[in-house]
Formats: structure tokens, C-alpha cells, sequence
């Protein structure tokens, strides 16, 4: 049964330790048996984003935790849980993988270290040259912290982890969730020559043509959630520039794999940018997200070493589309490709899983909100099946 640890998680039995406070107002969400909330809740107001990972909580918002010990089992999908579903294989790839987000993250390093030792990765420090942690500008002076946002980027360094262990990872921390300057961050990822550059933030597409070009980076594969509030388009998901990645619901036994398109998984027809000529969905005249998706409904949420109320660090499950897209992040890493923008999954389509059923709202064109056989908004193309398709 491995809708598994996020069940466990939801009970508050087994290795759970007593729950603490979530640090923000969030509202408690429920997925199946599993509550969660968003880690950066509310609406991102004009020229901002929000991340997209969500927590799982008890029913009255309290985050559920479990210190680190020699004898814990955390849970929630492993590193290994993950692969066996997706059919990943090893690599010794050691492409480099960026990781943009806002605001610093004092412990990462440290909290990577528990999650990588945990499930028998390769180390991936500061000393052995893997792991890099810089500001917008490329410095090591650090934004102010911001716990939400720190949860997110410890999401996004356990995911690129999971799939590519032997990836070079960098950690680019934005000044604020500005798309200026989160913008910023991505060129200066691009200008450090990252290969991916992993993104789990959005916001509205509204006025956003002017910070479009900061996810136009030609041969770096660059992956953007598509959002954790159900069906409406999201920029940057709706660049035409990116892999924008969406959200399903996973179950996985160690035999057999089903998903289902995840409810609080974005996608949408953008109202503002052009359809690039690899996408052929008839429905949309402009560019239609998402393009491919993977786990993301917290209800089979995975495994995270990171911080919680008050900053202490310990292992948590999440959901959110924010899982999705470093965990496709990763696997262009581990193939270290040529990439031309979002294209590559397109002449793939036999390496990816159709998702056929599941929805994420209400719409007027049916593959917009609703999963189906071939292409549709929540899944894209489908999930990873061996990482061939990127």
C-alpha cells in the first residue's frame, strides 16, 4: 500500500513525533484522507509568485514531523520509491542542476546533508564542489529568511537529489519573490551554466511580458510548476520557453504504478503568449500548459528533510506541483541532453505514461481541466517512463 506515507502521515501514528504550529496563516486543505496547507498561502499580488509546495498537517493545520534519528523511517516516496515508479535508472551524470527561489535558507546545506545520508546518496557539499548556495547576483551575501519559502527550497534540493544524485547542484536564493527578482536569479543560474534550472513559483500572467525573457535561455532546460490552486493558467508556466510541469495523484505498490491527474494541479490556456510550433492541442490558439507532470498530490506525498515552525529542521511530507518540477528537473540533469526549450517530451511521447483520468476544475474545453488519453492541461503529455522522454 503505498499511497503509503502520507496516509501514515495524515494519522498521526507510527514514527510521527507531536505535531508543532505552522508558522503562516494557511487555509488546512484536505486530499483524499491527507490535510496539508501551503507553505506561502494566498494570492501572489501583481509582479510576485508564490511557491507552490504544500505540507502535510493534522486537521487543524499543525505540521506533522519527525525528528531525525539513526532509527527513523520518515514518510513519504523515497528517492528509490520514486524511481522504481518512473522507471529511472542510475546515473553518474554530473551535470549542473540550479534551483531558484526566494529568500534565504541559513541551513540547507546541513538539511541536505540528512536527506542524502538518510537514503544512502553520494554527498553533496560546499567542500567536495556539488553544492553551491549564492544570491541573485551571484554573491554570498543572503536574502532574509522566510520559513515557507525555505521549506520550498528544501523541497526542491531533496527532488533534484532524488533523481540525479550525482548532479552538481546550485541554490540561487532571489532577494524577494519579485519576478524581477526572481527573474534575476534564473539569468544569473543561466550565466553560471546550469544546464536546468528547476522553478516552483507563479503567479498571474497579467503584465508579465516584461519578465518573459528571463526564462528564454536557449539549450538550458528550464522546468516551472504550473500551481497548486487548480485549473487557470500561470506565468511563468505559460512561457513558451519552459517545461512547464503538472501534478498527479500517484500510487505505487513496488509492482504496479496508477496516477491520476492531481485536483490542485494548475493548467490553462494563456491569454498572453504564443503556442510554440511543437505543441499541436487544437483547443488553445496560444500556449497551452501543462507540458508533463509528475507526483504531486500531497495524499502520496514524499519524504523531505527540512525546516518547520521556528526553524527546526526535521523530516516532513509534501505535495504541490512544486514537487513535480524539480523531480523533472532532475532527470534532464541525469541525461545532460540538448534541450530546445520545452520540445523535447514532445518527440518522446512513447518514453511518457498517459494519465487518462482525474480533473483539476471546471472548464469550457474538456482537456483543459480534465485528463485524458493523449495530451491534456493537468498531466501534459504524461508522467516519466524511463527518463528517455527528456
Amino acid at each position: 500500500m503505498q499511497k503509503i506515507a502520507a496516509i501514515v502521515a495524515l494519522s498521526g501514528i507510527a514514527t510521527l513525533a507531536a505535531p508543532f504550529a505552522f508558522a503562516q496563516a494557511a487555509r488546512v486543505e484536505q486530499s483524499g484522507r491527507t490535510f496539508h496547507v501551503a507553505v506561502c498561502p494566498g494570492i501572489a499580488a501583481k509582479g510576485t509568485a508564490r511557491c507552490h509546495a504544500h505540507v502535510v498537517t493534522d486537521s487543524s493545520g499543525n505540521v506533522l514531523a519527525t525528528a531525525a534519528s539513526p532509527n527513523v523511517t520518515p514518510s513519504g516516496f523515497s528517492p528509490s520509491q520514486l524511481k522504481a515508479a518512473y522507471k529511472i535508472g542510475a546515473t553518474s551524470k554530473t551535470d549542473k542542476v540550479a534551483i531558484v527561489d526566494a529568500y534565504g535558507y541559513p541551513t540547507a546545506e546541513s538539511d541536505l546533508a540528512v536527506y542524502r545520508a538518510q537514503y544512502g546518496l553520494p554527498p553533496c557539499t560546499t567542500a567536495n564542489g556539488c553544492f553551491k548556495k549564492i544570491n541573485q547576483s551571484g554573491g554570498t551575501s543572503y536574502p532574509r529568511t522566510n520559513t515557507g519559502w525555505d521549506q520550498e527550497q528544501a523541497l526542491d534540493l531533496d527532488m533534484v537529489s532524488a533523481m540525479c544524485p550525482t548532479c552538481k547542484i546550485l541554490l540561487v536564493e532571489a532577494t524577494t519573490n519579485s519576478d524581477v527578482n526572481l527573474g534575476t536569479a534564473v539569468n544569473e543560474a543561466a550565466a553560471l551554466r546550469a544546464h536546468v534550472i528547476s522553478n516552483s513559483y507563479g503567479g498571474g500572467e497579467s503584465g508579465t511580458q516584461s519578465y518573459e525573457a528571463y526564462y528564454d535561455h536557449p539549450g538550458v532546460a528550464i522546468t516551472v510548476s504550473t500551481g497548486d490552486s487548480g485549473y487557470g493558467a500561470q506565468f511563468p508556466a505559460t512561457s513558451p520557453h519552459v517545461t512547464a510541469v503538472g501534478g498527479t495523484s500517484l500510487t505505487w505498490n513496488g509492482t504496479t504504478r496508477t496516477e491520476t491527474a492531481w485536483s490542485g494541479g494548475g493548467s490553462g490556456c494563456s491569454t498572453i503568449y504564443a503556442k510554440p510550433t511543437w505543441q499541436t492541442d487544437t483547443g488553445c490558439r496560444k500556449r497551452m500548459e501543462a507540458d508533463v507532470s509528475a507526483v504531486a498530490d500531497p495524499n502520496t506525498g514524499v519524504a523531505v528533510y527540512g525546516p518547520g515552525h521556528g526553524g527546526k529542521s526535521a523530516w516532513l511530507v509534501f505535495g504541490g506541483t512544486s514537487v513535480a518540477a524539480p523531480l523533472i528537473g532532475g532527470l534532464y540533469g541525469a541525461l545532460d541532453t540538448t534541450v530546445t526549450y520545452d520540445q523535447n517530451p514532445y518527440q518522446n511521447t512513447s518514453h511518457l505514461n498517459d494519465v487518462t483520468s482525474g480533473s483539476n476544475g471546471s472548464c469550457s474545453t474538456a482537456y483543459f481541466c480534465h485528463a485524458g488519453k493523449g495530451y491534456d492541461g493537468p498531466t501534459g503529455l504524461g508522467t516519466p517512463n524511463t527518463d528517455a522522454a527528456f
